[in-house]
């Protein structure tokens, strides 16, 4: 017989910082045999997404662009935010063609991960797109400066067993795309 597993009851929320990247809130929390937690942190982020774009001929659409936390120019997927009341499909058409030019082809959810739902409360929605071409220049916000870069399948397998994807919810579709529908 499987345990019963039941969730925690919030008793206090403060909130710690409020910014459009980051918002920090600690809450005080009964565990379900009556424990105190005073201090489980919680981070509050929008949904994401990101995109494993593949071109016509079978390039894979990558971005490299310098990842401050990590002090490191880093090989990606095309990924954003979710605007507010925006659907996770068109704001993964929107980020693609801000960030690299490219859109069109035929797209389909992936899957849907968390990046540690034990302190973060949001979504990655992670798509694939088949059969993209460029429809224009990239349309980058201020913070931005992105190369786009043109993979085989080839190299994007190596990237990962080679542990040089360090942005984990883009090593996961890009896992199961392998795993799925090979090369």
């Amino acid at each position: 017989m499987a345990k019963e597993i039941k969730k925690w009851k919030t008793l206090e929320t403060k909130y710690l910082i409020r910014r459009p990247w980051l918002t920090a809130r600690v809450d005080k929390v009964q565990l379900p045999d009556g424990r105190i937690n005073p201090e489980h942190y919680v981070l509050e982020y929008p949904d994401w997404v990101n995109v494993t774009a593949i071109t016509k001929d079978g390039k894979f659409v990558m971005i490299r662009q310098y990842r401050h936390a990590f002090d490191e120019v880093l090989t990606e997927l095309c990924a954003g935010v979710s605007e507010p009341g925006e659907e996770p499909l068109d704001a993964a058409k929107r980020e693609l063609l801000e960030e690299t030019g490219y859109g069109g082809g035929k797209w389909s959810l992936v899957m849907t991960i968390g990046q540690n739902p034990s302190t973060c409360d949001n979504l990655t929605y992670c798509f694939l797109a088949e059969g993209v071409e460029r429809l224009g220049d990239q349309q980058l916000d201020a913070s931005e400066d992105i190369e786009v870069v043109l993979m085989s399948a080839d190299e994007v397998l190596a990237m990962l067993e080679h542990d040089e994807m360090k942005q984990a919810l883009m090593a996961a579709p890009l896992w199961r795309y392998f795993a799925k529908i090979g090369k």
